[in-house]
C-alpha cells in the first residue's frame, strides 16, 4: 500500500474511568471511518490513565476493551493502535496493541523503558524486545512515551523494516519542547514517518502537553494539535520514505563497526 490515510486522536483521559474513555475513543473512531481513515492511533494508557494504585484491578478490563475495539476495527475496516494495561501473572505491563482491519491482534509491544522519575517500575514490569508489527497497511514500529528518549530503539525499528513508527504517550506540558524535538529527531534520523499521540488535559496538578504530531521523513510536521482535544488527519505517502533514503542514504552508509 503506497498511501495511507492516518489519524491521531488526542483527548483528556479520565483516570480509572474505562467506560468513559472507551466511549470517547469509539465515538471519535466512528466519525473517522466516514473520512476514509485506515489507521488510528490512540495515546498511552488511554483506557485507564495512570491510576497506578488500581492497575491490577483495571487491567482486568483490557480483554473486554480489546474485544470491543476489534469489533469496531472489523466493522469499519481500519487499523487501531493504542496502549493499555496488560495483566500477566501477578504483574502488569504497559502494552501497545495493534488491532488490524480484520479485527485480529496483529502485534503487541510492552513498554521497555519505564520512567523512573515517577517510579513506574513500582507498578509495571518492563518489556524486553523491540517490535515492528506486520499489518495489512505494512510494517509499523511501536514506541511508548519515555522510549522516545532512546534513539537506539527507534533505529532498531527502522533497520527491521518500519516505515512508520507509532508513539503513544502521556507526556507532561512542562517538557513539551522535548516532545516536539524528539519526535522530529526520530523521524529525520531514521527517515520514516512518526505518528505521536499524546494525551491532553490534567490529572490533579499534572498537566499534559497534547501537541500530538504526524511528521514526515524530512522532519516536516504534516499535522499538529495544540493543548485541547483534537483529531489529526494526514495522508502518508510511503514512497516518501524511499525517496528520502535515496536522496540522503544515511541508513546504507552506517558504520556500526566504528561505533563500538
Amino acid at each position: 500500500m503506497k498511501t495511507i490515510r492516518a489519524a491521531v486522536i488526542q483527548f483528556d483521559i479520565r483516570s480509572g474511568e474505562v467506560e468513559s474513555n472507551l466511549k470517547i475513543a469509539k465515538q471519535r473512531i466512528v466519525t473517522l471511518a466516514d473520512q476514509g481513515v485506515q489507521l488510528v492511533l490512540l495515546p498511552e494508557m488511554w483506557s485507564t490513565g495512570f491510576a497506578n494504585e488500581r492497575l491490577k484491578e483495571l487491567s482486568e478490563t483490557t480483554p473486554g476493551v480489546l474485544e470491543d475495539l476489534s469489533r469496531v476495527a472489523k466493522k469499519l475496516h481500519l487499523t487501531i493502535i493504542g496502549s493499555l494495561p496488560e495483566k500477566k501473572g501477578t504483574g502488569v505491563y504497559n502494552t501497545a496493541y495493534v488491532i488490524d482491519r480484520d479485527g485480529s491482534i496483529a502485534g503487541t509491544y510492552r513498554k521497555i523503558h519505564l520512567f523512573s522519575p515517577t517510579r513506574e517500575e513500582r507498578y509495571f514490569r518492563p518489556g524486553r524486545r523491540a517490535v515492528v508489527s506486520k499489518t495489512s497497511l505494512g510494517p509499523i514500529g511501536l514506541m511508548i512515551c519515555y522510549d522516545l528518549r532512546f534513539p537506539e530503539l527507534c533505529r532498531s525499528l527502522a533497520l527491521r523494516g518500519a516505515k512508520m513508527v507509532a508513539v503513544m504517550a502521556e507526556w507532561p506540558a512542562e517538557r513539551v519542547a522535548h516532545w516536539e524535538v524528539l519526535l522530529k529527531a526520530r523521524a529525520i534520523e531514521n527517515q520514516l514517518f512518526i505518528l505521536g499521540a499524546n494525551r491532553c488535559g490534567a490529572d490533579g496538578d499534572l498537566a499534559y502537553a497534547g501537541h500530538s504530531r504526524i511528521i514526515s521523513p524530512f522532519g516536516e510536521v504534516v499535522a499538529r494539535a495544540g493543548k485541547r482535544p483534537a483529531t489529526l488527519l494526514a495522508t502518508i505517502d510511503l514512497r516518501t520514505v524511499e525517496q528520502t533514503r535515496k536522496q540522503i542514504p544515511c541508513l546504507k552508509e552506517r558504520m556500526p563497526e566504528a561505533y563500538e
